[in-house]
């Protein structure tokens, strides 16, 4: 019995120290206006840019979470101090906001009636 409640525990504790996978990241809003002046060729540009950075920390935030997730299993069935391995590396801020970014510059390239092939799944 007390091993069930201690499992329980470190799970509980574990848990919120999980970095979100980053398909679960939702995008934070950032205002389409910064980009206004922007001609198409510019925000062409610009989501290319982000796309490819969204690209990069989602693996990095995918590697994250995938190595947390291990670390709870092992930490809550075998070794607890396997928990410690769960501490730093979440970029789910920085992923939300380039989201946010990639979303505010179809907003600007629908609002300047530029023809751009989105970039972003």
């Amino acid at each position: 019995m007390r091993w069930i409640i201690w499992a329980i525990t470190v799970v509980g504790v574990g848990l919120p120290g999980c970095a979100t996978r980053p398909e679960d990241v939702s995008a934070t809003y950032v205002s389409p206006l910064q980009y206004q002046n922007y001609n198409c060729n510019q925000i062409g540009l610009e989501i290319g840019r982000v796309s490819r950075r969204v690209a990069e920390v989602s693996g990095t935030q995918d590697s994250t979470a995938t190595g947390d997730a291990w670390a709870l299993g092992i930490g809550a069935i075998l070794f607890w101090p396997a928990l410690f391995f769960m501490i730093g590396g979440d970029h789910e801020d920085e992923l939300a906001r380039l989201k946010g970014e990639y979303e505010a510059l179809e907003s600007a390239a629908i609002a300047n009636e530029c023809h751009i092939t989105p970039q972003l799944e």
